[in-house]
């Protein structure tokens, strides 16, 4: 875990639910009442997020003392007891919501990951990755919870990887062009992915001996035709609205990589309880 990135992200969370009055109403009802707080599955899927859930209460108050049960990657069934928090009353809840929201995210996305490297498991042994689909801000976040439920990072921003696109191609006048351009400034320094719509546009790239090809939106047939051109190294990934039907169908296929978006930018959110007694 990340603690400074963290941090940032974590005193914007805390100032839009406390801002300066705090909780006004546990602050209300409570003064220096202590008590004990379980953590709680209500749902089945893979936890992810629990050093950043801790995080959240000692930011919040120093001495509140918590004990886990679980770890990330584990997996988990409703009614599972995650681990304990002891401290005063107040700033337990005052942390609660903040805790369960990370938490609740970051495991919703390792559960869904999850669920697609099984998909992938099932009939093939290509790597599920995911993509810049990301909530701003929290990349790091949820590029930690893929790798949780078994998945693997893409590039991490558009400062780690080459990745020549559409847009890249059309603009620069060709793929050729377009690598030409890269290797004239950047010599080798970065990977190179280039994105391919068609069989022709796979043969160009295979000839420029570039490092990984994206099969974008390809059918199964033309993704099966471009595989089997490989060439030397040359890795190949599929991408384009991937769900688990695709992933069973398209894993098979030779590709060693699917990337799929949604994974980290529309799943749903595990559901956890926090219980005061």
């Amino acid at each position: 875990m990340e603690n400074d990135n963290f941090d940032k992200l974590l005193e914007l969370a805390l100032a839009e639910d406390l801002l300066d009055a705090g909780d006004v109403t546990s602050r209300a009802i409570f003064t220096g009442e202590r008590t004990t707080a379980l953590l709680r599955s209500k749902d089945e899927g893979v936890l992810a997020g629990i050093d950043y859930f801790r995080r959240v209460f000692e930011k919040v108050d120093a001495g509140i003392e918590m004990e886990f049960y679980k770890k990330d990657g584990d997996r988990l069934v409703p009614g599972d007891e995650i681990g304990r928090l002891k401290g005063p009353a107040v700033t337990i809840l005052e942390g609660e919501r903040t805790g369960i929201n990370f938490l609740s995210f970051l495991s919703g996305i390792a559960t869904e990951t999850a669920k697609h490297v099984a998909a992938s498991s099932a009939k093939g042994n290509c790597l599920i990755l995911d993509t810049r689909k990301t909530l701003p801000g929290y990349r790091n976040l949820s590029k930690y919870a893929v790798k949780a439920g078994g998945g693997e990072n893409h590039r991490m921003g558009l400062y780690d990887m080459v990745m020549i696109k559409d847009n890249h191609i059309d603009a620069a006048g060709s793929i050729t062009e377009a690598v030409s351009r890269v290797r004239a400034k950047w010599d080798g320094k970065y990977r190179i992915e280039v994105e391919c719509r068609n069989l022709e546009e796979v043969k160009e790239a295979l000839s420029l001996k570039v490092d990984v090809i994206m099969l974008d939106n390809m059918d199964e047939k033309a993704t099966l035709d471009a595989v089997a051109l490989r060439e030397g190294d040359v890795k190949f990934e599929a991408s384009g609205n991937m769900d688990l039907d695709k992933i069973r169908r398209y894993s098979p296929l030779g590709v060693d990589y699917i990337s799929i978006g949604r994974l980290t930018h529309s799943v749903r959110a595990f559901d956890f309880s926090l219980v005061v007694s």
